[in-house]
């Protein structure tokens, strides 16, 4: 009983934090035309005329630009031999549909929400924030988006059922491109920030949401991917500033490969924590992060079945036939603590043991 008043409590102290960061942004766009005595631009957002020339690179990258990086990343991770051979059967299903689906249904999903029900939600605000200056808009989104699925994530791995939805994307025994996009659909749909996204681009800020989904696509590309990109600034004392600050501020390879390890008991693992996606500065804020800067040896989940394709991507509208498996019908999944205090005698019942020790 003790532990779960602490664990509601810490509960409440998080989003009490998290509210107050999400009105900073606010804070300071309303500071900024307060100092400059209430000087508002009615015409439409632009960039400052220093990143001017950047704008068709991010919005080239944007439509194509960050799947050909990808596929290009993701050939080379093969041609190093970075999978070990293990894309083979069901893996290779799932990651090919997860990445080519999103690309083919979301589109369609997100036009309609920005160009149907917007309207009919919040009529007469379409571009009602293109008055915010660039860096407002930018420091916004940035905030709003990723805070957002900071919580998104931590809650799927702390609520049971909801840890079902995120599972897929822990099932994978390698990390890397082939992985990236590897979620539930259900989950990208459902449990997603880029409604939030959508919904402040629709209000005038889509120009400061180009560039910061841009970066952010790279930052998650980079911590996801086998290449260690991050092991130079461990090893030569001379970059190790730079380290501390990097690590901090954004995931990493060696922060999100702890979080992907298949298990905590080795002092590098952490799938209990570094949630952050662009952000890591969110788990140290929240008390969520574990920075080693070393890498687990291994990936996944102990107990995962490997599972068909569909129930991966599609449960619980299709469930798993394997048995034991936490997508199969009549199956619970609940942290280790729970299980023990559980009572279970009548009727044999699996659990998916996702917090291994």
């Amino acid at each position: 009983m003790a532990i779960v008043q602490n664990s509601n409590k810490n509960l409440k102290r998080d989003l009490a934090i998290s509210l107050f960061i999400y009105s900073l942004p606010v804070l300071a766009i309303y500071l900024y035309f307060k100092l400059s005595n209430g000087v508002v631009s009615e015409s439409h957002i632009t960039l400052p005329s220093f990143l001017e020339f950047a704008k068709p690179a991010f919005s080239n990258i944007r439509t194509w630009g960050l799947t050909v990086f990808m596929l290009v990343l993701g050939i080379i991770e093969f041609t190093a031999g970075l999978y070990d051979d293990q894309w083979t059967g069901e893996e290779r299903k799932i990651d090919i549909i997860s990445f080519l689906a999103p690309k083919l249904i979301l589109p369609p999903i997100i036009a309609f929400f920005s160009l149907t029900i917007l309207p009919v939600v919040i009529p007469n605000l379409e571009n009602a924030l293109s008055w915010v200056p660039f860096w407002g808009g930018f420091f916004l989104i940035a905030v709003a988006d990723d805070l957002t699925q900071y919580w998104y994530h931590r809650l799927h791995h702390q609520v049971p059922f909801l840890w079902r939805f995120h599972r897929t994307h822990h099932s994978a025994p390698y990390m890397g491109m082939a992985m990236l996009s590897r979620q539930n659909f259900i989950y990208t749909v459902f449990f997603s920030q880029i409604y939030l996204t959508a919904t402040l681009t629709y209000l005038g800020l889509g120009l400061p949401a180009l560039f910061v989904l841009v970066i952010k696509s790279f930052i998650t590309l980079g911590a996801h991917s086998s290449i260690a990109w991050d092991k130079p600034l461990y090893k030569y004392k001379v970059l190790h500033p730079i380290a501390w600050v990097l690590e901090r501020l954004i995931s990493t390879p060696a922060t999100h490969h702890a979080h992907h390890a298949d298990t905590s008991g080795d002092g590098i693992g952490h799938f209990k924590g570094n949630f952050g996606n662009m952000f890591f500065i969110w788990d140290v804020i929240f008390g969520t992060g574990l920075i080693t800067r070393k890498f687990p040896k291994s990936y996944g989940i102990k107990s995962y079945k490997q599972e068909e394709w569909y129930a991966q991507f599609l449960w619980p509208i299709f469930k798993s036939k394997k048995e034991g498996s936490a997508l199969a019908d009549g199956v619970f999944s609940v942290p280790l603590t729970q299980k023990s205090n559980n009572n279970v005698a009548q009727n044999p019942v699996y659990f998916e043991q996702q917090t291994q020790s």
